[in-house]
């Protein structure tokens, strides 16, 4: 394996996912969060305070999620984007979307915010798969 397409792979799907995050989890129907607020954290203040660990930790974790999505796909024998993006499909029906779903029975969220949820998934993994298929396993 090419080590610095990898951490370019990396870094570059990591940043993208990390803006339609902030599109899906946080701007998109970001009121709709508001309509359970006994449902989210507090901060030691008790008010909404700041989420800024919250969201270093999750940004950081997109870029682990990319290297293990790109270290997985780049073990499997195939090239290119489609094969890449079929995997990712296969991944947000596997393990993403029962995960979202169960939220939604659990967690008492506005459904927009389970949809929302979902297709950032989708997109994120998506986003993953492009970075295979363009930057480390170009055809």
């Amino acid at each position: 394996m090419n080590w610095t397409r990898f951490a370019l792979a990396v870094l570059a799907s990591g940043i993208v996912a990390s803006f339609t995050d902030w599109l899906f989890f946080g701007m998109l129907f970001h009121d709709k969060y508001l309509l359970y607020p006994e449902v989210w954290r507090k901060t030691a203040q008790g008010g909404t305070g700041s989420e800024s660990k919250a969201i270093a930790i999750n940004t950081a974790m997109g870029f682990v999620t990319a290297a293990a999505f790109l270290c997985v796909a780049s073990r499997l024998p195939f090239a290119g984007v489609m094969p890449a993006m079929k995997l990712a499909a296969a991944i947000w029906f596997i393990g993403a979307m029962p995960v979202v779903i169960c939220n939604d029975l659990f967690i008492k969220m506005h459904h927009s915010l389970i949809v929302s949820h979902g297709l950032g998934w989708l997109v994120r993994l998506g986003i993953y798969a492009a970075a295979f298929g363009w930057i480390l396993k170009p055809m």
